[in-house]
């Protein structure tokens, strides 16, 4: 999946495993890593045998995301929970590293990811994170996903039962979606140095549902 400011490809830990850990070394108190199920990792080795394992995952496709300026993967995020005969796929995994975070890239790479799913004729796109991460639940209606509930003690990790917040697009909410992603992302949309004219949550706010305002 290729953009203007990122590429998204298949992780493959011999390409991928020594960008990511040297620019998730970055995150120096490890906060990217307190709502994952792994992490942090205390060695390239450590990080490089999780790549390898993600890699060759049974029922997870993993994609590293790699900045277009500087040619280096500098996050990570999957597929799962794939669902064909629904029609259901969901974002998961999200790790980005400090050079990724709040950037044009990390935003176009989630654009490309839900672009891909709606265009292989799934019609169900679905975000799912602990109810307690508050960067991820602004960040999944920032991109459109609706807010549809949440599930009590879904899950317990990390020593903590979590309750999971899900959010969703599905295939009518895409047109909309992607016309407000590619104003975006438009360089209209930005001036000289770099500073957006118009917010994407402002193009995407009035298109969550109802039960999300």
């Amino acid at each position: 999946m290729e953009g203007r400011y990122c590429r998204v490809e298949p992780l493959d830990a011999s390409r991928h495993a020594l960008d990511l850990y040297t620019a998730n070394l970055l995150d120096r108190d490890g906060q990217s890593w307190t709502y994952l199920p792994y992490g942090p990792f205390e060695s390239l080795a450590a990080y490089t045998k999780w790549c390898d394992m993600q890699s060759n995952s049974d029922d997870l496709i993993f994609f590293a995301i790699v900045d277009g300026q500087a040619q280096k993967a500098c996050g990570v995020a999957s597929y799962a929970r794939i669902t064909p005969e629904a029609g259901s796929i969901e974002v998961a995994h999200l790790n980005f590293a400090p050079p990724l975070q709040k950037t044009c890239a990390a935003t176009e790479a989630m654009y490309l990811m839900m672009q891909n799913a709606f265009d292989l004729g799934y019609r169900r796109y679905e975000w799912k994170c602990d109810t307690l991460n508050a960067p991820s639940r602004a960040a999944a209606q920032r991109l459109g996903l609706s807010f549809e509930g949440v599930f009590r003690q879904a899950v317990v990790y990390k020593g903590r039962s979590r309750d999971t917040a899900w959010y969703a697009a599905i295939d009518r909410d895409w047109p909309a979606l992607k016309n407000a992603f590619q104003q975006w992302l438009s360089s209209d949309n930005f001036d000289s140095d770099g500073r957006q004219r118009m917010h994407l949550s402002e193009l995407t706010r009035p298109l969550l549902v109802a039960s999300s305002q």
